[in-house]
């Protein structure tokens, strides 16, 4: 099995590394990440400048790209063949609710998606203090079951785990999208030249504790496993809409 590996967190993440060591022993694997960090670039893909690639070891390579343009150069131009799957992570921090909206990690597997690969984007609930060898567990065992069933068409997989040891973890639950709520704040300041600058951030911690969903399967010890569409289309808007525009004006 051929597993192309990428994140957001950059080449040198701890996540990439231990996870590329654990599955070269019993696959083939290639990893592809950007030379620095790329948290929340979304699904953006360069147009407008040349893309760089450089082999920094046996099948590990750093690009000046996001991480769509990852998962594009290693199916397209690194990897040996077709990729049978494409992990995008270990992320050091969880993906869960609207984040999937700004992740790159997310962003990497949909582009997988977007390809007809097998993907899926796995993140870890922490800020500090990362449980990634446990983490690692939880990969090799949806990896055995991705070995033996298919993937619906458009659908991969968005993955977050606790960060506790795996003997604590209760299994896995199957979830939907929850909804986190953001505090998000325009920080002002000025500087040395009288010049403003702007940073924006705010506190995302709160969330909706609402019965099967990703925020509600971490907050029990569970690993929250969300299948993503790539058709955005609001299906129960459609009949609605169809009211307000007709096809004769």
């Amino acid at each position: 099995m051929l597993i192309l590996l990428t994140n957001d967190d950059g080449i040198h993440s701890e996540g990439l590394t231990l996870l590329m060591e654990a599955l070269s022993g019993k696959h083939d694997v290639c990893a592809v990440a950007p030379e620095r960090e790329r948290t929340c670039v979304g699904h953006a893909i360069t147009l407008h400048k040349p893309l760089r690639i450089k082999e920094i070891g046996k099948g590990l390579y750093a690009t000046n790209g996001t991480p769509v343009d990852c998962v594009f150069l290693g199916v397209k131009a690194i990897a040996a063949k077709r990729p049978d799957f494409i992990i995008s992570g270990i992320n050091k921090g969880p993906n869960m609710g609207q984040d999937v909206n700004y992740s790159g990690t997310v962003a990497a597997a949909q582009e997988g998606a977007f390809l007809g690969i097998p993907s899926m984007a796995i993140s870890l609930n922490a800020r500090s203090h990362f449980h990634f060898e446990d983490a690692i567990k939880v990969i090799e065992v949806i990896i055995d079951v991705v070995k033996k069933n298919t993937f619906l068409d458009s659908t991969f997989l968005n993955v977050n785990v606790p960060n506790i040891s795996y003997t604590k973890m209760k299994g896995f639950m199957v979830t939907r999208l929850g909804k986190r709520i953001y505090n998000d704040i325009v920080i002002e300041r000025t500087d040395p030249r009288g010049g403003k600058y702007y940073w924006i951030g705010g506190n995302g911690d709160n969330f909706e504790s609402l019965e099967g969903t990703d925020f509600y399967a971490i907050e029990h010890g569970f690993v929250s496993v969300t299948p993503l569409g790539i058709d955005g289309t609001s299906i129960k808007s459609i009949n609605r809409l169809k009211k307000y525009f007709r096809r004769g004006l």
